[in-house]
């Protein structure tokens, strides 16, 4: 009997257990906010962890978040699974600068729960650094007298507004903008400058310029020597320009004392012959006005471009020939010190007029950056008597003689770029380039 008793008291406190436990109350979660970090300018890491269910399945966790503070699932969030325990959450799309406040939040039958608020600022993106700009110097053009053209391109502001940009010249080397400058302008991109004031038969320095906040930058230095050189005998008013260590005239020379009809002269002929392309007369000034004249000067056979001198198989620096006083018809030494000076493969387009005004098409790296403006003028180019090759190629004698019968002559052509060296037989009609003594 008393152990009945004792069976029946010991289920009644086990029903009594089991009927309490069954009846314990269901609440909302309880959750907590993780630390905020990895912060960029558009996203962060955050999360957070549910320490207690509230007797209610967990459905659904994350975190929201909000610039305003309080922020709620009505806002944006994340979810990042069920059940209790910690969790990880990415915040994205985010403004980079801006502040954001953020809560964890848990969800089960008995509604949402948040976390404490934290809050934090996305991050900035540095500035760019800042540099000088970055500029190049065109070659200098239409050198007279007294002015010239050059100009730049500035490729690069430094991530700083360019606010002044030109040219700066002087008579002394790496001349900056205390010296003479023009301004042309602010910002990226080519510009041109006209460069005057200068004195004729002066060498300058120019070179192109830019400023920004960070200070000015510099192209690289061209060098000319303004010029209008008169040539006594008949007038004629020739542009010069420096290259190297040598001056040229930067026009073909025009020095007609006579002309001759196209078939005047021939292998076996003496003597001095002058020709004007395209004209087949002897009347000096009916040749003089013709527009090849004008353009492209005389073509001379070899005897005339030397005019009566004694040949010399040396630098013919005493040699004037047709040229004017104080200058000279340049050696085969001379033509090449030019070509080595420019580089041998890109001499021709360096020296050759630009653009397809007087070239034929295509008229293959011409920059004309010496300011030479080499011209195709054609040739007297057979014993027979025939004008050829104008705005196809040009020819120019120079001084030497490898033989009895020829002499060295340059070539350049609207289709190549370098300068072509040959010898010639003499009775040909080329054009002549003086260098100065």
């Amino acid at each position: 009997m008393l152990l009945i008793m004792k069976i029946k008291i010991a289920f009644s406190i086990f029903l009594i257990i089991f009927v309490l436990s069954s009846c314990k109350k269901e609440q909302m979660a309880t959750v907590s906010t993780a630390d905020i970090t990895e912060i960029t300018t558009t996203s962060a890491k955050c999360g957070g962890d549910i320490s207690d269910d509230g007797n209610s399945f967990v459905t659904q966790r994350g975190i929201c978040w909000n610039t305003s503070p309080n922020p709620t699932i009505n806002n944006q969030y994340t979810s990042d699974g069920n059940g209790s325990g910690s969790y990880s959450s990415t915040l994205s799309g985010l403004v980079e600068g801006v502040t954001y406040y953020v809560r964890a939040y848990a969800i089960n039958s008995m509604g949402t729960a948040y976390g404490e608020e934290k809050n934090f600022i996305t991050g900035t993106t540095p500035p760019p650094p800042t540099n000088k700009p970055t500029v190049t110097t065109n070659a200098v053009s239409n050198i007279s007298a007294t002015s010239a053209t050059c100009g730049g391109n500035v490729t690069s502001d430094g991530n700083s507004a360019v606010t002044a940009k030109g040219v700066c010249w002087s008579t002394s080397q790496n001349p900056t903008i205390t010296n003479n400058k023009t301004n042309d302008g602010q910002g990226l991109g080519a510009f041109t400058s006209n460069i005057t004031g200068l004195t004729t038969a002066t060498s300058y320095y120019v070179r192109a310029y830019a400023t920004n906040s960070n200070g000015t930058s510099y192209g690289e230095q061209r060098s000319f020597t303004p010029g209008a050189f008169i040539d006594s005998r008949d007038g004629n008013v020739y542009r010069t320009v420096e290259i190297g260590s040598q001056v040229w005239m930067a026009e073909n020379l025009a020095y007609l004392p006579s002309v001759n009809m196209v078939a005047d002269g021939s292998e076996d002929a003496a003597g001095s012959y002058y020709y004007v392309y395209g004209y087949d007369g002897t009347n000096v000034a009916d040749a003089k006005a013709t527009g090849d004249y004008a353009t492209y000067g005389v073509l001379y056979n070899w005897t005339a471009a030397m005019d009566g001198e004694a040949s010399s198989t040396t630098n013919p620096s005493g040699i004037q020939g047709v040229c004017p006083a104080g200058w000279h018809v340049p050696s085969d030494a001379e033509w090449t010190e030019l070509t080595d000076y420019l580089g041998e493969t890109v001499a021709g387009g360096k020296l050759k007029e630009t653009g397809t005004t007087h070239w034929a098409s295509p008229n293959t790296g011409a920059t004309n950056e010496t300011g030479f403006t080499a011209l195709p003028g054609g040739n007297r180019f057979s014993s027979g008597g025939t004008f050829d090759g104008a705005v196809w190629s040009g020819y120019w004698w120079s001084a030497t003689e490898p033989n009895a019968t020829s002499a060295w002559a340059r070539n350049m052509g609207h289709y190549y770029s370098n300068v072509d060296r040959d010898n010639y037989p003499k009775y040909f009609g080329f054009s002549v380039r003086c260098v100065k003594d």
